[in-house]
């Protein structure tokens, strides 16, 4: 009787090892996320001084946690566009961060499930940078695409500067940041 259980949990075994092999679905690792391509734009302004030649990393994400953190953003640059126009001033990659250029970056990271609600910028290095503002759009889903993030101010040095409009709500008064209610413990 020891022996027929064991052959019957044996089979039982297999036929479940079978049938979700058979649907495609893994044992042993939960599914990989997918990548997304995300087109980053970002102005700098006409001020005087406003270029930069320092590294810029750049961080943003969505209410669900999905950060992603773009180490120096100089080396992803693909093209200079023209702030006037939506056409392509060259497809040459040039230094970012001009004064009065638009720069387009193209990166490659885990898709955002909900659209981007935050963007930070940080400058390493010793001179000054002021940007106009930043947009990130997500080649998969216009829906995921953030909106503009404006900040026509110096930049900070070795710091994360920029918004967070995850939990907030437009009124005609301005942005209202959502109120977290805490209920006591019973």
């Amino acid at each position: 009787m020891g022996t027929l259980k064991s052959i019957g949990g044996q089979f039982i075994c297999c036929y479940v090892l079978l049938h979700v092999l058979a649907r495609g679905e893994s044992l042993d690792s939960p599914e990989l996320k997918k990548n997304c391509t995300y087109v980053i734009t970002i102005e700098t302004t006409c001020t005087w001084g406003a270029e930069t030649s320092n590294l810029v990393s750049l961080r943003f994400g969505d209410t669900n946690s999905n950060g992603i953190l773009v180490r120096h953003l100089n080396s992803k640059h693909l093209r200079k566009v023209d702030p006037l126009e939506p056409g392509v001033l060259d497809d040459m990659p040039r230094k970012p961060f001009q004064a009065c250029m638009v720069d387009q970056f193209v990166v490659t990271a885990p898709c955002v499930e909900t659209p981007i609600c935050y963007l930070y910028l940080k400058l390493l290095g010793n001179d000054d940078w002021r940007p106009g503002f930043a947009q990130v759009r997500v080649l998969e889903g216009s829906h995921l695409s953030s909106d503009y993030f404006y900040f026509r101010r110096y930049v900070p040095r070795h710091v994360w500067h920029g918004s967070d409009v995850c939990d907030s709500e437009v009124t005609p008064f301005g942005l209202r940041k959502k109120k977290n209610v805490y209920m006591p413990i019973p």
